[in-house]
């Protein structure tokens, strides 16, 4: 699978930084699960990188801590039958992953007040509610 791995805009992965490992898979699968290495192991060394820039790398890092093992993200899939497919989910996975990583913190929440006429609804709301509420009981009142 020749090229680069796209992650967010200009940002992409060149393939000679991407090392795959291939295994049998477990599970159900008939005859040829016993003789073909359809599970795929995607691994990318994002300490070691030169494809991200270093803001965006220390982000990845700090975002990713707990996924690492001395700097390196493994990606196993197995889910499909084809090994074919098998690399395909994995690098589709990575992308997503790294793309959540390296992605701008989120702006922060100006707190604001509800308007008056949002106020003047739901309070309008709640006496019709407490109006129906009040009719149906059985002194009425």
């Amino acid at each position: 699978m020749p090229g680069h791995l796209h992650v967010r805009g200009s940002i992409s992965i060149p393939e000679a930084e991407l090392a795959w490992r291939f295994s049998r898979s477990s599970g159900p699968g008939g005859q040829g699960v016993n003789t073909t290495d359809s599970r795929v192991e995607l691994s990318f060394d994002l300490l070691a990188t030169g494809a991200l820039p270093q803001p965006l790398k220390a982000r990845a890092l700090e975002r990713l801590g707990s996924r690492l093992v001395d700097g390196v993200i493994t990606i196993a899939a197995s889910e499909h039958r084809s090994q074919l497919r098998n690399r395909e989910a994995a690098m589709v996975r990575l992308a997503r992953l790294l793309d959540e990583a390296i992605a701008p913190p989120p702006k922060k929440r100006r707190a604001t007040k509800p308007s008056k006429g949002a106020v003047e609804r739901r309070l309008t709301a709640k006496k019709h509610r407490a109006d129906l509420k009040r009719l149906r009981r059985s002194d009425g009142l």
